[in-house]
């Protein structure tokens, strides 16, 4: 994605086009699944002194306008993607916590349908795939 396309997001989401928004957004476009502390340091080396406060606001106004996706593999910290709207899971690796995303395997949104919705109108279903990764088990 380039500078112009986040531009065009941002303003299709009623969001002004502000430095800090575009750099949060390339961040986490180039590198998925940062966590805050990541991305903070990631809009630090593109725009200078921005302070945490500034890229929380950023992050959750980004979220909420679903240009971003916040995840939260359980034990884990907060981690965003800029791969939203389709329907993937994530794998976890158990011992150094690296997150690949996975396809769903059947497609269509909520990927699962509960045995008993209890009358919820559900949207979403969150699948987390554990376990560890390659280079963990090699060593």
């Amino acid at each position: 994605m380039t500078h112009h396309d986040h531009e065009a997001m941002l303003r299709d989401a009623q969001l002004r086009v502000t430095r800090p928004r575009l750099a949060v957004m390339a961040a986490v476009a180039q590198r998925p699944h940062l966590d805050t502390d990541a991305v903070i340091r990631a809009v630090r080396d593109d725009l200078g002194m921005v302070s945490h406060q500034a890229v929380y606001d950023v992050l959750r106004a980004l979220t909420e306008a679903g240009l971003l996706r916040r995840i939260q593999p359980s034990g884990s910290v907060a981690r965003y993607e800029a791969r939203v709207g389709d329907n993937h899971h994530h794998v976890v690796c158990r011992d150094c916590g690296v997150i690949a995303d996975v396809d769903c395997a059947t497609g269509e949104a909520p990927c699962l349908t509960a045995s008993d919705d209890h009358g919820f109108t559900i949207d979403e279903a969150e699948v987390v795939y554990w376990g560890i990764c390659p280079g963990c088990a090699a060593s």
